[in-house]
């Protein structure tokens, strides 16, 4: 049988969000009483809360919104590689020792516990060429646990660009704690929101 790991962020009033974005907010609709028969909840939440995936129009203006992007590419065979090693950026040589000579998804861990309630401003991003060698062996995603492929303080977005520039999808802070490096299916298509820049996700590994 099987093994599915749940590798997303718990969406939830205090969870930690990029500096000034939106914070996740619930609030009771309707409740269930005497007067009532259902519970009714809303929430309030930035497109980039918890794990997400940037769609095209993140970073382009005239890229695709999160809605109109190819959901098979949320869906399918991928390896998770371990990048904790890796210092500031995962340089291609941090994991080309990993990588398979052929992979259509590539989950990249950073982080030796995944930082729950408190954000990081010094995490772990992804060097352009790096970017490169993954979509040199076919890869049309990659994913991983940081809260972005590029710096915090970048201006420029490099990485992004990068994935963009070798069609590949991205996903962003996963949780890959527990989960060995591998080969696994992934599941984790993004919310059908019209014109928006990103979606968050309830990302999923099942066990080859």
């Amino acid at each position: 049988m099987s093994k599915i790991w749940d590798i997303s962020q718990l969406l939830r009033p205090g969870l930690p969000v990029w500096p000034g974005d939106s914070t996740f907010e619930t609030n009771a609709k309707w409740v269930l009483d005497s007067d009532c028969p259902v519970n009714v909840g809303q929430f309030q939440l930035s497109t980039h809360s918890g794990t997400h995936a940037d769609a095209p129009l993140h970073y382009d203006p005239m890229g695709l919104a999160i809605a109109d992007v190819d959901l098979d590419i949320y869906i399918g065979p991928c390896v998770l590689i371990d990048a904790i090693c890796a210092k500031g950026q995962v340089e291609p040589e941090d994991i080309a020792d990993q990588l398979p000579n052929r992979v259509e998804r590539v989950l990249l861990r950073t982080y030796a516990a995944f930082p729950h309630d408190h954000w990081v401003e010094k995490f772990t991003s992804v060097a352009p060429a790096t970017i490169d060698l993954i979509a040199s062996r076919g890869a049309r995603l990659i994913g991983i646990d940081s809260p972005s492929l590029d710096p915090q303080t970048s201006k420029t977005l490099d990485a992004h660009h990068a994935a963009h520039r070798c069609s590949l999808a991205i996903l962003e802070g996963l949780v890959l704690d527990g989960v060995p490096p591998g080969n696994y299916e992934l599941i984790a298509p993004p919310l059908k929101l019209k014109q928006l820049d990103a979606s968050p996700v309830r990302a999923l590994l099942r066990s080859i």
